[in-house]
């Protein structure tokens, strides 16, 4: 994590591309958590 911090902050490229990985993530966590959330409600 320390190398893509330490990259500028101005290059949108990346940055665009860190926000839909991030983004991708917490959907999918949310995604989880539902489906854990209604298999336990039998």
């Amino acid at each position: 994590m320390k190398t893509l911090l330490a990259l500028p902050l101005v290059s949108w490229d990346n940055g665009i591309i860190m926000i839909a990985v991030f983004g991708a993530v917490v959907v999918a966590l949310v995604l989880a958590v539902l489906m854990m959330m209604n298999s336990g409600k039998k």
